[in-house]
């Protein structure tokens, strides 16, 4: 059975650039000690992947709605009708 390791190697990703990308990012790579465009190009995009995935999981407030957001967690508000009503549906549903 084949590793982890082995079956990510053997992923394969193509891509055409042109010339003037091809020779900056061979001199971004040496410049950044990479001992492979490969290596270089691999490690920007993971890390701009990261970047765009770590950024849309993150929820980005205004100071005043976190000021709202952190009042409602601290002060809730008392539970209506509508929603007594459904706790007690609950309850009787899965508690019986």
């Amino acid at each position: 059975m084949r590793s982890e390791t082995e079956i990510s190697r053997a992923a394969r990703f193509e891509a055409r650039v042109t010339e003037a990308q091809k020779a900056l990012f061979q001199r971004a790579a040496a410049l950044g000690g990479y001992r492979t465009l490969t290596e270089f190009v691999i490690n920007s995009a993971q890390e701009k992947a990261e970047a765009i995935v770590r950024d849309s999981e993150i929820l980005r407030l205004s100071r005043k709605d976190r000021e709202i957001f952190i009042d409602a967690l601290l002060h809730p508000p008392a539970p209506n009708k509508k929603l007594r009503q459904a706790a007690a549906r609950y309850k009787k549903q899965n508690h019986t």
